[in-house]
């Protein structure tokens, strides 16, 4: 038999980087998907357009540890992704919760979505070194949502489904969560006594910003969204073309603009009244530019 599932990509409001420390963050998954099919086969075999493999943590790290995870028989899995790769948009944890949701049916294994949501996030971080459980859990729920760390699984709510324009902004360099990450790591372990607080600030944002999106005010949202761009900036997250992109959607009349994901590379988010203003800005300074939905649905098999 074949089963095929999907899962949404994710943009963060607020709280990347932050969260891995235990801070709040605000996320919403986005109408870009990422699709899994999996089919039982002889041998194991993965496919995607990185190239075609078995069990290989160079090529298919993530999908390779969803594999070993369950401990299934044999299959044949192909991943297809409306999602940039390292883009910050949650490419990886779509890909990983999208392979478990049809694993799960194909095999019939009677997993919830809770459950799909925490091993999704073990794996994550298996392959990363560290990860926040918000992507996986995200691309799993859909909506929009505040994450509270700290529990297991973490503490959410569901706010109002962000119902205004998103515009990515894809810078198209590469980056990798895995180094970003450590890099925080490292400034985190070198300076405590700064970096606490700029993650504390952060929490605070995602703390005031949730009775704004319930109140549906973008306006202030996106006066915070830049106030935390400048603080991944300072944390050594940003580069001149994701400052670039996020200047020229605020130019264009954004309500607010940042950094989403990892940072490095990858994307900027923009909130917005006329998506296609500032997609057309954001095309001019060099980037990508892709407008999108939230999306209230999650992981979901095809039938």
């Amino acid at each position: 038999m074949t089963k095929t599932c999907s899962a949404p990509g994710k943009i963060y409001v607020f709280g990347e980087h932050a969260v891995v420390y235990g801070k709040r963050a605000i996320a919403s998954a986005i109408n870009l998907r990422t699709t899994a099919t999996v089919t039982e086969s002889n041998q194991t075999e993965i496919k995607s357009p990185l190239g075609t493999t078995g069990i290989d943590y160079m090529v298919h790290p993530y999908i390779s540890r969803c594999i070993e995870h369950l401990s299934i028989p044999a299959v044949s899995i192909r991943i297809d992704s409306e999602i940039p790769v390292g883009s910050g948009l949650g490419s990886s944890a779509a890909a990983v919760i999208a392979t478990l949701g049809a694993l799960n049916a194909e095999f019939d294994l009677g997993m919830t979505r809770t459950a799909i949501a925490e091993a999704g996030h073990q794996i994550e971080r298996e392959v990363q070194g560290a990860a926040s459980p918000t992507d996986t859990f995200v691309s799993t729920m859909g909506g929009t949502v505040v994450i509270t760390p700290g529990q297991s699984p973490p503490a959410s709510a569901k706010l109002r489904l962000i119902d205004c324009d998103i515009v990515v902004g894809d810078t198209r360099e590469f980056s990798s969560t895995k180094e970003l990450v450590g890099n925080v790591r490292i400034l985190h372990e070198r300076y405590p006594d700064i970096m606490n607080p700029i993650f504390d600030i952060i929490d605070s944002l995602s703390e005031i910003g949730v009775p704004l999106i319930e109140r549906g005010d973008y306006r202030s949202v996106g006066e915070l969204m830049n106030i935390d761009h400048g603080l991944l900036d300072a944390i050594g997250v940003g580069s001149a073309k994701l400052s670039a992109l996020v200047y020229a959607a605020r130019d264009a009349g954004a309500y607010g603009a940042k950094i989403t994901g990892a940072g490095g590379g990858g994307c900027i988010v923009a909130l917005a009244d006329d998506a296609e203003a500032v997609a057309s800005e954001i095309n001019d300074a060099g980037g990508n530019a892709i407008i999108t939905k939230a999306s209230r649905e999650g992981v979901r098999v095809r039938t």
